[in-house]
């Protein structure tokens, strides 16, 4: 480190003294060494490389791991984290393109929901703080417990209208788990129906709570603020008016920075980094972005990935930190070295994927990775095969498909792809919607594909099956309580609690337990039957033993025996038999379902008859037909409807319900096997 410095002084020397000892030069001194010309050259060069070596060990003002604050942000669906995050963000000086700005991704804008967990960093009074917004859908659990590991504490928002809920508990006990100290904050304290008296309650149903979960006498102890994140403030004591110089966030900010504990990080240890989260660029390749578990990284650094396996540490790959970044607000800033507790992105890596371990080349020791929750539902996902294949879509075939697919499963750890027969995989996740939003994103994409119903993933233990159970709270108006228990009965619920919801006159909540695959398409039915006007929140609980066969939830479909395009006149005629999925003017096959039977039966029909012209009847006559608006289904819809022998179609412009056997012969075949 000394040779550069030494030639940089010596030529600066070399300046300053031409003018002095040149002008005494004799030439029998012509052999000059350093030390007689320079006397103190030596000194200064050695001098001014120690100190750099020593700020390279001792930790810097930017990498001092006292001055970093992890905090995540978890809650129930809906109970404000999103909206809580662009209030913080603004209050550190981030500037805010729009409302919910964390929420980047074009589906979350549209359906108003966080589907990804991300990581942004503030600064406030000499701290920074890494923000970690995250889902509040169970479908999507996968997402807290991939961060909540990376951070020291978290903000849990409950609605102080609502109260804990399902989510709540499922993202709490993550957060015990891993045994942080949650701050506990209630939310949407401006409105009406909420006061101390409500506040004071929902504080103790949280207290029991965190007791039910097994919480430590200090993660009982939990700071309480109230706030409203739509307006814009947080306060350490009830109110619903603060004083206008009070009307901010400030408040919460330093109760983050009170009471959660900076990280304990060694920076003097060589680079170690847990990969939590992975997204891809079209020019620098696999952004991987974790928390440093020790030591510091800077751009160029040599570093290799590691992964745990049955027969050891396994070295991935290895080459050269090529980019470091971090998100500060909305903005991604390139910054040249980060120390130990700091949340980073880095670039350079190619084949390192989410649960591995990047680290210095000396370091052949992998972290532990985190643990996730088993899937509950599967799918299988197919090329299609219809008639009218082809004709939307431009990744049409199984390889392809197959790979969009692994890809998803490398950045997404809650979704396993195992490879089946013909061209098709089996999709393990969550929930119907995690799935949902898989199967949207890749329409989008140009794909089509075929996609079979959900279904359950059961467990034998002791030679008894076991059933995914998921807890599922309800709050309806007092009129429809009726209509929702008796659907519920048939798909094997079980209710636990049931009474009024306090501040809401006429309205009711029941808390209940049902199987997986009973909830299963039970949404739609839901809102149907509640007017729009009911809320249901499920998250998974355990497994119980099977509870047997669910009731009738579902009547038969009509299933069209003609190819080509449907006309009104044929859906005149239909109408009577049940309702219609389609409207005059669309594709058609045979096998296709285009509406349900009044019946529980299925039923053959012909939906592209024509109308016989004569020289009696004129054509004109078919602009009399009045038809009913036809039910269109949804994706989510779509995957919930299905039964066991049929299949979606999925296309970019399309979404189409069909039999597994379009020919009925063959459909009359199958249904005389016995069922599994």
């Amino acid at each position: 480190m000394a040779g550069p410095l030494l030639r940089h002084l010596c030529s600066s020397s070399r300046r300053s003294i031409s003018s002095s000892s040149f002008s005494s030069y004799h030439p029998k001194s012509h052999i000059i060494s350093p030390s007689s010309i320079f006397p103190n050259l030596l000194a200064r060069a050695f001098s001014a490389a120690t100190a750099t070596s020593a700020a390279a060990v001792s930790p810097s003002s930017d990498l001092d791991p006292s001055r970093l604050r992890n905090v995540a942000v978890i809650a129930h669906v809906d109970h404000g984290k999103t909206t809580l995050m662009d209030r913080l963000l603004r209050q550190c000086g981030a500037d805010i393109p729009h409302e919910r700005a964390m929420d980047s991704i074009n589906l979350e804008r549209e359906r108003g929901i966080t589907i990804a967990s991300k990581v942004t960093s503030v600064s406030w009074k000499e701290n920074e703080l890494n923000m970690v917004d995250t889902p509040g859908h169970a479908d999507f659990g996968g997402e807290v417990e991939r961060v909540v590991g990376m951070v020291e504490g978290a903000i849990l928002v409950v609605d102080a209208g609502e109260g804990p809920l399902a989510q709540t508990k499922f993202v709490l006990a993550k957060a015990l788990k891993y045994g942080l100290r949650p701050i506990l904050l209630l939310n949407k304290v401006d409105r009406p129906s909420v006061s101390e008296e409500r506040c004071d309650e929902v504080e103790s149903l949280v207290f029991d709570l965190f007791a039910n979960l097994g919480a430590t006498e200090e993660q009982l102890d939990f700071p309480v603020l109230y706030a409203s994140a739509k307006e814009g403030w947080a306060s350490d004591t009830f109110t619903k008016d603060p004083p206008s110089e009070l009307r901010n966030m400030s408040q919460l900010l330093d109760a983050i920075i009170r009471h959660v504990p900076p990280p304990a990080a060694k920076l003097d240890e060589p680079f170690q980094m847990l990969v939590s989260m992975m997204e891809r660029d079209f020019y620098l390749g696999r952004i991987l972005t974790g928390r440093i578990a020790c030591g510091v990284i800077r751009t160029g650094d040599r570093v290799h990935g590691l992964r745990v396996k049955d027969s050891g540490v396994e070295k991935i790959e290895e080459g050269k930190v090529v980019k470091l970044m971090k998100k500060k607000g909305t903005t991604v800033v390139q910054i040249d070295s980060a120390g130990a507790g700091d949340i980073v992105s880095m670039a350079g890596l190619a084949n390192p994927s989410i649960g591995h371990t990047v680290a210095n080349v000396e370091v052949l020791d992998a972290l532990p990775t985190f643990e996730l929750d088993p899937p509950t539902i599967s799918m299988t996902f197919g090329v299609n095969d219809s008639p009218l294949a082809g004709r939307d879509g431009t990744h049409l075939t199984g390889g392809k498909i197959g790979d969009r697919l692994m890809a998803e499963a490398e950045t997404n750890l809650a979704i396993n792809v195992l490879p089946g027969l013909s061209e098709s995989y089996e999709v393990q996740g969550r929930g119907e919607l995690q799935l949902g939003i898989l199967i949207e994103n890749m329409r989008r994409e140009g794909f089509e594909l075929s996609v079979s119903p959900p279904k359950v993933m059961y467990k034998t233990e002791n030679s008894t099956k076991l059933e995914p159970i998921e807890e599922v709270t309800i709050e309806v108006n007092e009129e429809h309580v009726g209509l929702v228990m008796e659907a519920l009965s048939h798909r094997r619920a079980e209710v636990t609690e049931m009474g009024p919801v306090p501040g809401n006159i006429g309205r009711t909540r029941l808390c209940l337990t049902c199987p997986s695959r009973g909830l299963v398409g039970y949404r739609s039915v839901f809102s149907s039957d509640t007017r729009g006007t009911g809320f249901m929140h499920r998250a998974f609980l355990n497994y119980e033993k099977h509870r047997g066969p669910l009731g009738n939830v579902r009547k038969g479909v009509l299933i069209s025996m003609g190819y080509g395009t449907i006309t009104s006149h044929a859906l005149m005629s239909l109408e009577a038999r049940g309702t219609l999925f389609v409207n005059p003017g669309m594709e058609t096959y045979d096998g296709m379902i285009i509406g349900e039977h009044s019946r529980d039966s299925d039923l053959d029909v012909n939906p592209v008859r024509t109308k016989e012209l004569t020289n009696v009847r004129a054509a004109c006559k078919d602009e009399n037909v009045k038809l009913s608006p036809p039910r269109l289904m949804t994706l989510e819809e779509a995957i919930g409807y299905v039964a066991s022998d049929e299949l979606i179609e999925v296309t970019p412009k399309a979404i189409r319900l069909r039999k597994k056997y379009l020919d009925v012969n063959k459909r009359k075949a199958m249904s005389k096997k016995p069922k599994e």
